[in-house]
C-alpha cells in the first residue's frame, strides 16, 4: 500500500475559498463513503480532516493505484466545493508516500498550523479518524499513518519546547483587542456559538475580566451551560440584531454555512453606538461576519486570516524548538516508511507459506506411501529430505542457469546470500 495527501490550507488558499471545503463533523462520514463508493474499483482506504486552516484528503491505496486515483480525487473534492477541478488544483497540494507521512506528522505536532504548536489540531485529527472508522474507510494502513501521526504529537509535546507560550488564536484576539480598548475592563464582550474555540475565546477574554460577557447560540440551553461556566449571559442568536449595539468586542465562530452577522445589522448598530468603534473577530470558516462589514470606518475585522501574522510573530520565538521536532518527525517517517516497505512483502511471504506448504504436504504423502510399502524408515527419511530440497532449489537453480554476463553474477551473489550465510548453533542443540 502507498498513501498520499491532497489538502488545502491558510498558506495555500484564502479563507473564502477554504469556507467552501468547510466540513461539519457530521459530514465527514458520508462525504468519505461517497467518495469511496465513486472510486470503488480502485478500492482507496480514506480520513477527511477538516478545520478553519485547512481541508485535506488522506488516501491509502495500493501503489499501482495511487497515481490513478490522484485526478479523480481532486475532482470529487472540487465538486464538493462546487468549483471547478483545475481552480482547486491552483490552491491544493498533493503529497506522496514519505511526504505525505511526514506532513501527517507535522500537522499533528502543531508545525503545520497558523499558530505554531497549538494543540487542537490533535483533538481535530482524532475526530476526523473517528469519522474515517465510522463511515468504514479508515482500513489498516491509514490507521497506521494516524496512531502513528499521534504518537510523534506526544513526543514533540513531550520533548520539545514547541507548545510553550503558545500564543493561540484565542489569546490573539484579546491581544488585538486590548491595543484598541485601554482598559478591557469597561468593555461589554459577546461571544456567537459554543464550540470548543468560542470556549477557548471566552476563557482568554474572562481572565481579563470585562465589564460584562454574553453567549449566543442557536441553541440557547447549551449556550446558557457554556455562559453559567463564565458569569456571562446568555442570549438567543435570533435576539442577536437587536442587542448587538450592546457589545464593543464581538467574537463569532459557529457552523453556518451563511454569515450570521450582516451588513445591515452592524450599521444599525453603529448608529446606535453612536459611531464608538466596534471591535470584531471572525474565526469562522465559512464566514460568520459579511466580508463587507470591514469597510465600515468604526468596525475593526479580523479573520482568522488577518491573526495569522501576529500568532507567527510570536512563533518565531520558538524556532529553536522547531529543528528538534523535526528529527522527531525525520524518525516517525523512517519507521512508517519502513512499515510500508514490510506491508509490501506481505503477498510474497504468503504465496511462499502457500507454495512450502504445498510442497511439504505432497513429500509427506509420498513418505506415508513408502511406509505403507514397508520401505526402510532411513530411506524413507532420505527421499522426504531430497524431495524437498530439490523442490526448494529447483527456481533458484534454474534462473541462475538461465541468467548471463552481469545478470549472473548479481543472482549468483543473491543465491549465496539467501543459502550459503552462515549458521548459527541453537543452544538447545546441547541439550538434545
Amino acid at each position: 500500500m502507498s498513501v498520499f495527501t491532497l489538502g488545502l490550507n491558510h498558506v495555500t488558499a484564502p479563507v473564502d475559498l477554504r469556507g467552501r471545503f468547510a466540513f461539519a463533523p457530521e459530514q465527514l462520514s458520508p462525504a468519505l463513503r461517497g467518495f469511496q463508493d465513486r472510486l470503488r474499483r480502485l478500492l482507496p482506504e480514506a480520513a477527511l480532516l477538516s478545520t478553519c486552516n485547512r481541508t485535506e484528503l488522506y488516501v491509502a491505496a495500493a501503489p499501482t493505484a495511487v497515481r490513478e486515483l490522484v485526478t479523480p480525487a481532486i475532482d470529487w473534492l472540487a465538486s464538493q466545493g462546487g468549483v471547478s477541478g483545475d481552480q482547486l488544483r491552483t490552491h491544493t497540494y498533493v503529497l506522496e508516500h514519505r511526504d505525505a507521512a511526514r506532513h501527517a506528522f507535522r500537522v499533528a505536532s502543531g508545525l503545520d498550523s497558523m499558530v505554531l504548536g497549538e494543540p487542537q489540531i490533535l483533538g481535530q485529527m482524532k475526530q476526523a479518524v473517528r469519522e474515517a472508522d465510522a463511515a468504514g474507510t479508515l482500513g489498516t494502513t491509514l490507521h497506521q499513518l494516524f496512531q502513528r501521526s499521534f504518537s510523534v504529537a506526544k513526543d514533540v509535546r513531550s520533548s520539545t519546547e514547541i507548545g510553550a507560550h503558545s500564543i493561540s488564536m484565542a489569546a490573539a484576539a484579546v491581544r488585538l483587542a486590548s491595543q484598541l480598548f485601554e482598559d478591557l475592563a469597561e468593555i461589554n464582550v459577546l461571544f456567537v456559538g459554543a464550540g470548543e474555540m468560542i470556549e477557548l475565546v471566552a476563557t482568554h477574554f474572562s481572565a481579563r475580566a470585562p465589564k460584562a460577557m454574553a453567549i449566543a447560540n442557536r441553541t440557547l440551553e447549551r449556550g446558557e451551560k457554556l455562559a453559567g461556566r463564565f458569569g456571562a449571559q446568555a442570549i438567543r442568536l435570533a435576539d442577536l440584531p437587536q442587542r448587538l449595539h450592546e457589545f464593543d468586542a464581538i467574537v463569532s465562530c459557529t457552523a453556518s454555512t451563511l454569515p450570521i452577522i450582516g451588513l445591515g445589522a452592524v450599521k444599525s448598530a453603529l448608529k446606535a453606538r453612536r459611531r464608538r468603534p466596534m471591535f470584531m473577530v471572525d474565526l469562522a470558516v465559512p464566514r460568520d461576519i459579511e466580508p463587507e462589514v470591514a469597510t465600515l470606518s468604526d468596525v475593526y475585522l479580523y479573520t482568522v486570516d488577518d491573526l495569522s501574522g501576529l500568532v507567527q510573530s510570536a512563533g518565531e520565538k520558538r524556532q529553536a524548538a522547531v529543528a528538534q521536532a523535526e528529527a522527531i518527525i525525520d524518525a516517525g517517517v523512517q519507521s512508517f516508511s519502513h512499515w510500508l516497505d514490510q506491508r509490501a512483502s506481505v503477498p510474497l511471504i504468503q504465496a511462499l507459506n502457500a507454495q512450502t506448504d504445498e510442497w511439504r504436504g505432497a513429500e509427506i504423502n509420498r513418505a506415508r506411501k513408502l511406509l505403507a510399502k514397508g520401505a526402510d524408515i532411513d530411506t524413507v527419511l532420505d527421499a522426504l529430505s531430497r524431495g524437498l530440497t530439490q523442490k526448494l532449489l529447483h527456481g533458484t537453480l534454474a534462473e541462475l542457469h538461465a541468467s548471463e554476463g552481469t545478470q549472473r553474477a548479481q543472482m549468483a551473489d543473491t543465491v549465496a546470500r539467501l543459502f550459503l550465510r552462515q549458521s548459527t548453533r541453537n543452544p538447545s542443540d546441547d541439550r538434545r
